[in-house]
């Protein structure tokens, strides 16, 4: 029987009068790659941000490891918290700092190591991610790519066993967009590490995950293996995975989390 790691029960969320989640229902197997998908506004990115902690549900519960986050304590938050590693969209590097110091700052902000150990783990990820050779510069000296491997780089310090992405390949070329893509599927073999991807890549989508999640108006429109989306009869989940203009979907304004204010 499957180890679930991350259970999503009838979760729902609003911000104002607007509705985002409307009662998500998904189990998240230990050691799976889990891709999420759907337009903007299908609540995605919100659903992250509830596995980590960071929102609290109006309805219902997020369970990792068997723990409810929106009722744990701030003790357990963090303990749960380091056992999971999280890598947004940007890459959210520090700018003033180099890409070692990024990549050091989960252990020294959280003193989990002294500083001989800190180094010795921070120079095998920067090496892992072929990144030895940035180690000085600073974010805005690297490319988009590089900087994405910094941050999963920084995401692997505390050795997680859950990765969240938001948007991995967002921003980056063809090649780039593939590079990533090998390289969490190597996480993934090489580390057993469960993982959560938010994407708009189909052709990501189809290459890194085991299951596919598709939401829809805030609900779990379809869940199952790249193949079965492929042959999915549902007519929005085919102009989606298709980029078709005409169809049932609905356009969507956007994730209201994400807007700039």
């Amino acid at each position: 029987m499957k180890e679930i790691v991350i259970e999503l029960v009838d979760l729902h969320k609003s911000f104002g009068t607007r509705s985002i989640l409307r009662g998500i229902n998904l189990q998240v197997y230990r050691g799976e790659t889990l891709v999420i998908l759907g337009g903007s506004g299908t609540g995605k990115s919100v659903t992250i941000r509830h596995i980590i902690g960071l929102l609290k549900p109006d309805k219902g519960d997020v369970k990792v490891f068997g723990h409810s986050i929106p009722n744990c304590s701030k003790r357990k938050l963090q303990e749960i918290r380091s056992r999971m590693g999280v890598l947004f969209q940007s890459g959210a590097l520090i700018n003033w700092m180099s890409v070692y110091d990024n990549v050091a700052l989960p252990l020294r902000e959280n003193r989990l190591k002294s500083k001989k150990e800190i180094d010795k783990i921070v120079l095998e990820k920067l090496k892992w991610l072929g990144l030895l050779p940035a180690k000085d510069l600073l974010p805005d000296s690297i490319s988009g790519g590089m900087k994405k491997r910094a941050g999963i780089a920084r995401a692997l310090t505390t050795n997680p066993e859950i990765l969240l992405y938001d948007e991995p390949t967002s921003g980056l070329d063809p090649v780039m967009s593939q590079v990533i893509n090998e390289l969490i599927r190597k996480l993934q073999k090489e580390l057993q590490v469960t993982q959560v991807i938010v994407t708009h890549d189909m052709n990501s989508a189809y290459f890194i995950a085991d299951r596919i999640a598709f939401f829809y108006k805030g609900k779990v429109e379809f869940v199952g293996t790249p193949e079965e989306i492929k042959n999915s009869p549902n007519p929005l989940i085919q102009q989606f995975i298709n980029g078709r203009t005409n169809g049932p979907l609905e356009i969507d304004a956007g994730d209201p989390t994400t807007r700039k204010t």
